[in-house]
């Protein structure tokens, strides 16, 4: 199969457990942010290098968003108003200049809970929503003929010979999926031109970091939503708006709360 122009890269905010939920963020989320490769390769790693240099003096460090809002090593230096100001600034300016397409899917997992006796896992639903978004979306685009791959991060220590425990489940949720026989799918769901694949948690990914950096402040969106959500702000232009066929497209057509 020949490769899309396309790469997703995908990132959580949130465990996905129905049975013990933080009631001080009882939500998980998924996002999924879709780059063209020439986009990733001529624009957005370099604006990533070209901020790392700048902020640290190497391309070493890896963007947490938890490390930034708690202002953990190696971003202590954000504790003093001018500086996390500037860093700020450049970071909205990257985030901004970035040509990215993002499908996101929040699940409210105390409502999931109430509504149905026997809930489907969190991150399976989620992860369904968000691939029939980004399918419809490489539909548009003429491209979900072509292979193309996911990139997430390992959840599990990988054993011998392959996955971890975790990310073996995880890969047969995906390929259920992906051959469309989800029971929520139907019966023409199939997404055959997905691929999945892990990367350790170690891997310096550009791609990675940014999923990382816009899948809590969408999830707060959600969960606060009269809350300040700076972020949010810069980040809602980005969430695909659908395929200009569909008379239900619009803003934030590309998230998905569920229940």
């Amino acid at each position: 199969m020949e490769d899309s122009d396309f790469i997703i890269y995908l990132d959580e905010s949130g465990d996905h457990s129905l049975t013990s939920i933080d009631q001080t963020y009882p939500i998980f989320v998924l996002t999924l942010c879709a780059f063209r490769k020439s986009d990733y390769v001529d624009k957005i790693v370099p604006s990533m290098q070209r901020l790392k240099f700048k902020w640290f003096g190497h391309d070493l460090v890896v963007f947490h968003e938890n490390d930034i809002v708690r202002k953990r090593k190696p971003f202590g230096f954000l504790q003093f108003d001018d500086k996390r100001d500037e860093f700020m600034t450049d970071l909205d300016s990257l985030l901004d200049q970035a040509p990215m397409t993002l499908f996101t899917a929040v699940i409210r997992k105390e409502e999931l809970k109430r509504r149905y006796k026997f809930p489907e896992h969190p991150y399976n639903l989620a992860l369904l929503f968000c691939l029939e978004k980004a399918h419809e979306f490489l539909k548009e685009h003429g491209e979900h003929a072509k292979r193309v791959h996911l990139i997430c991060e390992a959840r599990s220590p990988r054993e011998k010979g392959g996955f971890g425990k975790e990310d073996m489940e995880l890969e047969l949720h995906f390929r259920r999926i992906v051959q469309g026989r989800h029971p929520l799918q139907s019966p023409n769901g199939a997404m055959p031109c997905f691929e999945i694949n892990f990367a350790s948690k170690q891997a310096n990914s550009t791609g990675l970091q940014l999923a990382d950096l816009l899948a809590r402040p969408i999830g707060l969106s959600i969960l606060r939503p009269q809350q300040k959500n700076r972020a949010f702000d810069r980040i809602a232009p980005k969430i695909w708006n659908g395929p200009k066929s569909n008379p239900w497209a619009g803003p934030l057509y590309g998230l998905k709360v569920f229940p």
